[in-house]
């Protein structure tokens, strides 16, 4: 080749070098793709985004095609560069050359493109897509043999290369990935799907009416009582017991009652009659499980039951909901206030409130892996039944007992700590 001129060798050089660069941009464009974007854009009929897909359902064909063009392009171009100094200053200058050829295609060749396809990963990786395709049609059987030639080095140090199932998200994973969508999805759509993630922790005990605040329908009560319960009541539905909650009947929708009524026909016999058999729910049923479950029997309204079968409280398809969508409405009338704040920054809370209403009304993060309420968290972190006037620091929070009654803890004054700190026992006053 000592007759091609300088010039010619020249461009043949700058060639190889871009050559070999593509290649490099290519192999990282396909690898850093979103894959779930790859798919849907395929989906959509993106011919880039179909080519791309198709090519990285054999990573291992399109790792041999890029490594083929990528080494004969930084092997040729060595040669040509090798050639151009001997000809132009002789054996001399070969170690001078290979340094100089070394550095520029690592910038040029390596760096750059891979830098820029890392940062624009699917202009790079449809682009590449549409010379990939056919190349590797035309090249398929020294891609194949080099990749039987790998597996076999592979096989001998006991790699296993049974295929992968496809990239599959974890919660957690799906949970990072909606946080950092940020603008591209509606904070009220983020809180939603966040809200379905969290399903699966929470369990009815977390949202269900506990069952000193049942609001039902005692049969065995005068008729002048029942009348007024059924006249007063902001619920659509009713839990019907005779004589205490341990006798549950099951559910009455308020409407067949007033049905009844304009026939004429209210007495305690057809309320009995119009009493849906009741719906049980085992403590600790997931609220995901619980809303398919709803789904499934065609109910609203569900008794939580322990193990023992003893009532602990009641749940509605509408909580459930809540936990997705946010409150629907304010409290019915007369629902009593559980959060009150005060002038200096503090909150008195009633000792019933349900810490995940407190935690997700303030802002907080009181501890939900025990107890459900604001008097069970305090009395489990003290082992005792407080007094008022009892002070402690839980979790980080300053807890003054105000009010108590009887055995549970009616009001308490609570305030965030300046500096949270874990205390390994109470401070009392």
């Amino acid at each position: 080749m000592n007759h091609v001129p300088i010039g010619t060798l020249t461009g043949v050089l700058v060639f190889l070098i871009f050559f070999s660069g593509f290649f490099s941009a290519a192999e990282i464009g396909l690898m850093t793709v979103n894959r779930y974007r790859l798919r849907h854009l395929a989906a959509s009929g993106h011919r880039g985004a179909r080519l791309a897909q198709r090519l990285l359902e054999r990573p291992d064909r399109v790792l041999g095609v890029v490594l083929l063009g990528n080494n004969f392009g930084n092997i040729a171009a060595s040669s040509v560069a090798t050639l151009m100094a001997v000809k132009v200053y002789g054996a001399g200058v070969l170690a001078l050359v290979t340094g100089l050829l070394t550095l520029v295609i690592l910038i040029v060749a390596e760096v750059a493109p891979k830098t820029l396809a890392a940062l624009y990963p699917e202009p790079v990786a449809f682009g590449s897509a549409y010379v990939l395709t056919p190349l590797l049609r035309v090249i398929y059987p020294l891609v194949a043999l080099t990749n039987f030639l790998a597996n076999v080095l592979l096989r001998l140090f006991g790699v296993s290369l049974a295929p992968r199932r496809p990239d599959q998200l974890s919660t957690e994973e799906l949970r990072a990935v909606v946080i950092e969508a940020g603008a591209l999805i509606p904070k009220s759509h983020q809180t939603m799907l966040l809200g379905i993630l969290d399903l699966e922790k929470i369990t009815v005990e977390d949202v269900m009416v506990p069952r000193r605040e049942i609001e039902g329908l005692d049969l065995e009560a005068d008729w002048d009582e029942i009348l007024k319960v059924l006249s007063n009541t902001h619920y659509t539905r009713l839990p019907v017991y005779q004589g205490t909650l341990d006798n549950v009947l099951g559910m009455l929708h308020v409407r067949r009652a007033l049905h009844l009524a304009l026939a004429g026909r209210l007495n305690k016999d057809s309320l009995a009659s119009a009493v849906l058999e009741p719906y049980y729910i085992p403590q600790g049923t997931p609220l995901a499980t619980q809303l398919l479950n709803f789904k499934a029997s065609r109910r609203h309204v569900g008794i939580v039951v322990d193990e023992y079968g003893d009532l602990m409280g009641l749940v509605t398809l509408e909580e459930i909901l809540e936990e997705i969508v946010g409150e629907f409405t304010t409290a019915p009338p007369g629902t009593q206030e559980d959060i009150f704040p005060q002038p200096d920054g503090s909150f008195l809370i009633n000792g019933s409130a349900a810490i995940r209403d407190v935690n997700r009304a303030l802002g907080w993060q009181l501890p939900l892996d025990g107890p459900k309420t604001m008097n069970g968290l305090i009395t489990e972190y003290l082992e005792d039944i407080p007094v008022p006037g009892t002070s402690l620091l839980l979790n980080g929070y300053l807890v003054d007992i105000v009010r108590t009654r009887g055995t549970a803890i009616q009001i308490a004054r609570i305030k965030p700590h300046a500096l949270p700190t874990p205390v390994n026992a109470p401070e009392r006053s």
